[in-house]
């Protein structure tokens, strides 16, 4: 099974990043391929950049990522509530090539945040968005207080209650 991971953040040191990477890790026998939204930079989306140059490279390439893999797990990070400014441009791009971003892949969606609201405002935005961007979701989860419940130099979950959730969640994408 081929695992396709992203944070939906352009952060260098993304949590979101750190948290998709290892809830991929949780799935048995999978290759996992790590996303890195910031090579999928593109100028920000209008209709009137769309008729200047169509439909870019970059977003192709995004969709054919999508297309490539056999599940799909993001972890989004909040910007006043709702998606980075990274991720809403890429997928407003993407969905121009492709209304079906998702390509109706198994895929969970995950959020986390330094504080306890987990970004479950995001979250929120994203599984409901979903069906809209042929997302079969199997499964999501906010993770609060990203510090306290995530180990950075074992990048894993050290709070095991929160953990055992996840690959809860995570196995999902195999049945």
């Amino acid at each position: 099974m081929k695992i396709l991971a992203f944070g939906a953040s352009s952060s260098k040191t993304s949590i979101n990043t750190a948290l998709a990477t290892y809830a991929a890790s949780l799935v048995n026998d999978a290759t996992v391929e790590i996303l890195d939204l910031n090579d999928f930079e593109l100028p920000m989306f209008s209709e009137d950049k769309e008729k200047e140059i169509a439909q870019p490279k970059l977003a192709q390439n995004f969709i054919a990522k999508m297309k490539g893999a056999d599940a799909i797990i993001v972890s989004f990070a909040e910007h006043n509530g709702t998606y980075t400014v990274a991720f809403k441009n890429i997928l407003d791009w993407a969905s121009r090539v492709s209304r079906e971003v998702y390509q109706q892949k198994p895929v969970v969606f995950l959020a986390t945040s330094p504080g306890p609201g987990g970004a479950a405002s995001v979250l929120n935005v994203a599984t409901k968005s979903a069906q809209f961007f042929g997302a079969n979701v199997k499964g999501s989860m906010s993770i609060p207080s990203f510090y306290e419940n995530f180990d950075m130099s074992s990048q894993q979950l050290s709070n095991q209650k929160i953990n055992r959730e996840l690959e809860q969640v995570v196995s999902k994408l195999i049945n």
